[in-house]
């Protein structure tokens, strides 16, 4: 066979090859999409040169000029636009983190409420998820603070519902420990201790496994943790010093404050998720068996240990991952904080950006610690997914 014959042969298996022609759709669908990025982002750094706009992120080491009214770490206008987002990260952090954890709880109440036989409580479960859910959680946040700063009375009319707890239009205050070595201490060993009962957990179930004989572990880390602080805090000095608010002028000094716009914006985003994560929750236990529950009542479990003990370890497998969504939509819903003026992440990127001109690089700051929480979380949920799953033996 001649040579040319031979080339039109392998051109042609070549041009009628599936495999060739997947590697060439997705060469020509990758240099264009590289190409587009090329383009905008040169043209958007010559724009912004042409403007007079330097870019980079040196900006984040000057003075930031402006204060922030809720903070976790000491921050003043003297401060730089970096320590600026990272009080907005830790705000973030804050009001997800919380916002997670409560949403779950009154989740699985009202899901589990939702299955109940009890008419009426089956009915209001349902009456909560419908309203909840229904009522965009932007309205729900708006909703939160404008009744928090209508309802509640000024802070010289405040109310007293515990001693030296107030409630007033200017948020919840309330007593904490003064300041003192020994609390960082105390954390410390803490810390120290949940390690200690993990390590106590896990040689108590090797030791179940080995020998049949149980160990109570549950309570043994719980006096763990609790006598050994307990120690830390006599050794530090057993301080009892309380920072407690009290009024002057027009408003509270000392003491601790969750702010009305922590508030609004906790409460809208916890009621809003906990309607999903309750669905959530109802069908997972929709999907156990109907035998699993009557074969507990026939070993004579209560109804509360057979749903503890029997239905949902087994309808936790199909709960987690639509509950790393939830999870997921939380964390970014937290993001409408601008509404109601708690300064998160983004809330104070736009006042770093209106200031600096920096758009680009605030935008892109955000963006990037979102998307790392987002992966942080679906990281963690898909871990303990695997840890759940069933192992065959």
């Amino acid at each position: 066979m001649s040579e040319p014959l031979k080339s039109r042969k392998r051109l042609s298996s070549l041009i009628y090859s599936e495999k060739a022609r997947g590697v060439f759709a997705q060469i020509l669908v990758t240099g264009g999409i590289a190409f587009i990025a090329w383009y905008l982002i040169s043209n958007t750094f010559e724009n912004l040169a042409n403007q007079g706009i330097a870019t980079g992120y040196s900006f984040l080491s000057l003075e930031s000029s402006f204060g922030i009214s809720e903070h976790m770490i000491e921050f003043t206008p003297a401060d730089s636009y970096g320590r600026a987002l990272m009080v907005g990260f830790l705000n973030t952090m804050k009001v997800s983190f919380l916002g997670i954890i409560f949403a779950t709880l009154i989740g699985f109440v009202v899901g589990v409420s939702r299955m109940s036989k009890n008419w009426i409580l089956s009915r209001i479960a349902a009456v909560y998820i419908n309203l909840f859910r229904n009522i965009p959680v932007l309205l729900q946040l708006i909703f939160w603070y404008t009744l928090i700063n209508n309802a509640l009375p000024s802070p010289k009319r405040a109310l007293e519902v515990l001693p030296d707890v107030f409630f007033s239009n200017r948020g919840v205050l309330f007593p904490v420990p003064a300041d003192h070595p020994a609390y960082f201490w105390m954390g410390v060993v803490f810390v120290i201790a949940l390690v200690g009962v993990w390590l106590l957990r896990r040689w108590a179930l090797a030791h179940r496994d080995r020998t049949g004989q149980t160990f109570p572990y549950a309570w043994a880390g719980l006096a763990l943790v609790v006598v050994s602080v307990f120690i830390t805090y006599l050794v530090c000095g057993a301080p009892t010093e309380m920072s407690t608010p009290v009024l002057k002028g027009f408003n509270f000094k000392g003491g601790a404050k969750l702010s009305p716009e922590f508030l609004s914006l906790l409460i809208g985003l916890t009621l809003y998720t906990s309607t999903y994560i309750a669905d959530i929750v109802r069908s997972g236990l929709l999907s156990v068996p109907k035998g699993q529950e009557e074969a507990s009542t026939d070993l004579g479990l209560k109804p509360s240990q057979t749903l503890m003990h029997v239905v949902l370890p087994q309808a936790s497998r199909v709960m987690i991952p639509p509950l790393t969504s939830q999870y997921l939509n939380l964390t970014k819903n937290s993001s409408l904080a601008v509404a109601v003026g708690y300064p998160d992440l983004v809330s104070l990127s736009n006042t770093t950006m209106n200031q600096t001109g920096q758009a680009i690089e605030a935008i892109s700051i955000f963006m990037a610690v979102y998307l790392g929480i987002s992966l942080v979380i679906s990281l963690f949920m898909n871990w303990y997914n695997k840890k759940m799953a069933l192992v065959e033996r």
